[in-house]
């Protein structure tokens, strides 16, 4: 590496460190409402002139009030129906809950109309007449006269909050329009443009809910009979920006179906108590600690460097999702866990690369220790680049096409996949370039960590184990295990929690406050572990539990009364899925297009026998978990979804990087029988598995023993997906990868070229 180079790297890698240092001195998070808490507003749809209030009409009530939500800013809300007219909606860390209620509460009926005159009052000649009269908001008393609306809000197909700064007018609302609604738009503003300049015909009004919020007049330049064209317009009044945040959301979310009021409006705590987010954070401090403890034993020198961009990379990309505004929560906390494995992952596999090429050098790598690893990052940048952007693609589509966490999980794994890109790969790589070019290092090359290949490698090149001649006992072996995992799955059933179910909520006025742990460990003590229990500072307790007798809520009601006094009852709703259907639609839609583009960006990188492995290794690691926890009896929510896409990068990302050896080796295998080629791959990676897999398994295991009740399912999925994604990869992966290529083998045109130079040590 020149020293020009070297210098462009340590001031870019200079200047991403101290700006992340000061967006994480001066910007405070955004906690989720499992985290931190929020507003609860409880909502109740009425009747309308022309509908009738039922569940089926609460039921679209919410989908739309979902919409306006997500374009109000706030992340992974939380709603659900209680009873047949109620809807509850939590809030994550909301600052103005009174605002929100008004916003999400209001009925949207957004019409558009040709201004037909001025009337002097609703009472004028125009009212006569059965025309529409509203108030002017351009000029204080005076109204004008509409006709029927030419368009309503079901024709609008995106509206968005944009600062107007070529004309003045701040901020507005852009409006798209689909199709059909385009046409309509251009004929309105045709008609309006062949009116006199001061003629109110000219003028356009748009209505929102009985107010015109703007009535825009034709510019000279709309032509007559033609319009505005190209399906957009554009709503002004002088809004401020949260202003035509709000205004946007409605349009964008669509009117109510029925009216809705707010019958009840609160400050909830978080859903994760205080003690298991501390003992969740010294968890992860000492996860962290373990792991960069035990990479540095290993790899001694280059294991401290790789500490420090460890510890660089958690403060850049906390500084990442402090900047964007995103929301920590649980689930998105898994897209993190997922991301350092990574990001340990990328380093391992360079270090381990570092030593076989100081191996093959000889004598002659004591006098530039640089060298090796320079060649390693070359080589491994196949393997690193692959496994981010497969990785990289999920997360993506998650974000897009998802909602609620699972959509929390894309962001928060996409801005820890690509930080991971950056520390591995620019911070690693000037921290060994600075350090391995001093003398009191390169006299002594065996405290770097290259001049030993390791107890697990030197056997394994020594004796190669033939794990492919065995092929189809490993695959017989892991159908069993899936007809087991399959077998939880039929005979137990998979047991949804609560928010995918629905169930009971039952709020309690207690005697005297009680915090959020004390309460959640009664309830949880009566038998009721996974219940779903938040307080607020006057005494006020919420548990949220499937559906459940009378005998059942007495015994929560006695738990409750031993830590809080004499409770009473003050509402008892059953309630519906917070997690509803669309969002499962949405996560399972994102998941299979995923998996989709995973297998697609494989076959061209690989061939479509490769792709097809890695990512049936993939599907039964997932499986297994699900049957581990059929079997087990564990519910499945939110936090066991995050977990779930975890699982899945983790296996992609392991099968990735052996995939990649192989394909390396067969570049200069000559006459080597693929079984035998893959043997070697398996045999030069594994101590680069199993050292990234022990990297993450001590986070996760100081997660599942010292996180609390509420993480320890998290934990063992996590675990349970580790462990099987390190052994798919072997046993599943690479034997269905020989089978399917010695079945279907390349073209000989498509044959891969040999590459001089590429290789490893066997």
């Amino acid at each position: 590496m020149s020293s020009r180079a070297s210098l462009r790297r340590a001031l870019l890698a200079l200047a991403v460190v101290a700006l992340s240092l000061w967006i994480t001195l001066t910007t405070p998070p955004r906690l989720g409402l499992d985290l931190r808490g929020g507003t609860r507003i409880v909502l109740q749809t009425e009747d309308g002139p022309t509908t009738r209030a039922d569940a089926a009409a609460t039921d679209r009530a919410l989908e739309v009030l979902r919409k306006r939500v997500d374009g109000l800013g706030v992340a992974e809300p939380s709603l659900a129906r209680s009873g047949e007219r109620r809807i509850v909606v939590e809030l994550p860390g909301l600052r103005d809950p009174r605002q929100a209620a008004e916003t999400i509460g209001r009925t949207a009926q957004l019409t558009f109309h040709a201004v037909t005159g001025i009337s002097q009052g609703p009472a004028g000649p125009a009212a006569a007449d059965g025309k529409r009269v509203l108030p002017d908001p351009d000029a204080p008393g005076r109204f004008l006269a509409l006709a029927a609306p030419a368009l309503t809000g079901d024709g609008v197909k995106g509206a968005e909050a944009t600062l107007d700064t070529t004309t003045g007018r701040g901020w507005t609302v852009d409006l798209s329009f689909r199709d059909g609604a385009a046409d309509g738009w251009a004929k309105l503003t045709g008609d309006a443009a062949c009116a006199a300049p001061a003629d109110p015909a000219r003028r356009v009004a748009i209505v929102l809910d009985d107010r015109i919020v703007s009535a825009p007049g034709m510019q000279a330049g709309v032509p007559c009979g033609a319009g505005i064209g190209g399906g957009s317009a554009q709503i002004t009044g002088g809004f401020s920006a949260q202003e035509a945040r709000d205004l946007a959301a409605l349009v964008q979310g669509g009117a109510l179906p029925v009216p809705v009021t707010t019958v009840e409006q609160s400050t909830v705590g978080p859903t994760l108590g205080a003690e298991a987010i501390r003992a969740s954070a010294l968890a992860a401090v000492i996860g962290l600690a373990c792991t960069g403890l035990f990479v540095m034993v290993v790899y001694r020198l280059l294991g401290v460097l790789a500490t420090i961009a460890l510890l660089l990379y958690g403060l850049i990309s906390y500084a990442a999702v402090v900047a964007l505004g995103a929301t920590l929560t649980l689930p998105g906390l898994a897209g993190f866990v997922l991301a350092i494995g990574i990001a340990v992952d990328a380093n391992v596999l360079v270090f381990e690369r570092a030593r076989e090429e100081y191996a093959s050098l000889g004598r002659s790598a004591g006098r530039d220790l640089r060298r090796p690893v320079a060649t390693a990052f070359g080589k491994v940048w196949s393997a690193v680049a692959d496994s981010h952007i497969t990785t990289l693609l999920a997360a993506g589509l998650l974000f897009v096409f998802a909602t609620g966490p699972v959509k929390g999980f894309g962001v928060t794994l996409a801005i820890g996949v690509l930080t991971s890109l950056i520390t591995a790969m620019v911070i690693t790589r000037l921290l060994a370039d600075l350090t391995l070019g001093l003398p009191a290092v390169r006299r002594r090359p065996a405290v770097t960590g290259m001049a030993a290949l390791g107890r697990l490698r030197t056997r394994l090149t020594r004796r190669v184990p033939r794990l492919m001649a065995h092929r189809r006992r490993w695959l017989t072996g892991c159908a069993g295990l899936l007809l087991v995992a399959l077998a939880g799955i039929g005979v137990r059933g998979v047991e949804f929690g609560v928010e995918f179910t629905g169930g009971r909520v039952v709020q309690y006025t207690a005697e005297r406050p009680v915090d959020a742990d004390t309460a959640r460990t009664a309830v949880a003590d009566a038998g009721f572990p996974d219940a779903v229990v938040q307080t607020t500072g006057d005494g006020d307790v919420s548990v949220r539990v499937r559906e459940t007798g009378d005998g059942e809520q007495r015994e929560i009601r006695e738990a409750l009364t031993r830590v809080a006094g004499p409770v009473e009852v003050e509402r008892d709703d059953l309630i519906g899925p917070s997690l509803g259907g669309e969002l499962r639609t949405h996560a399972l839609l994102a998941l299979g297009l995923a998996v989709a583009a995973q297998l697609l960006y494989l076959t061209v990188r690989f061939r479509w026998t490769c792709a097809t492995a890695a990512v049936a290794a993939m599907a039964q690691d997932v499986l297994l978990v699900v049957g581990l926890f059929a079997w087990l009896g564990k519910p499945v929510d939110s936090v066991f979804l995050a977990a779930l896409l975890t699982v899945v990068g983790y296996s992609v990302n392991d099968s990735v990087v052996v995939l990649d050896r192989l394909r390396e080796l067969r570049r200069r295998g000559g006459g080597v029988r693929l079984a035998d080629l893959a043997d070697r791959a398996v045999a030069q990676t594994l101590p680069r598995t199993v050292n990234t897999g022990m990297g993450a398994l001590f986070v996760l295991v100081a997660l599942a023993v010292l996180g609390g009740d509420s993480l320890t399912d998290f934990s063992v999925a996590l675990l349970a997906g580790v462990v099987l994604g390190m052994a798919s990869t072997v046993f599943t992966a690479m034997p269905l990868a020989v089978a399917l290529e010695t079945r279907h083998p390349a073209p000989a045109a498509a044959a891969p070229r040999r590459s001089a130079g590429a290789g490893a040590v066997v």
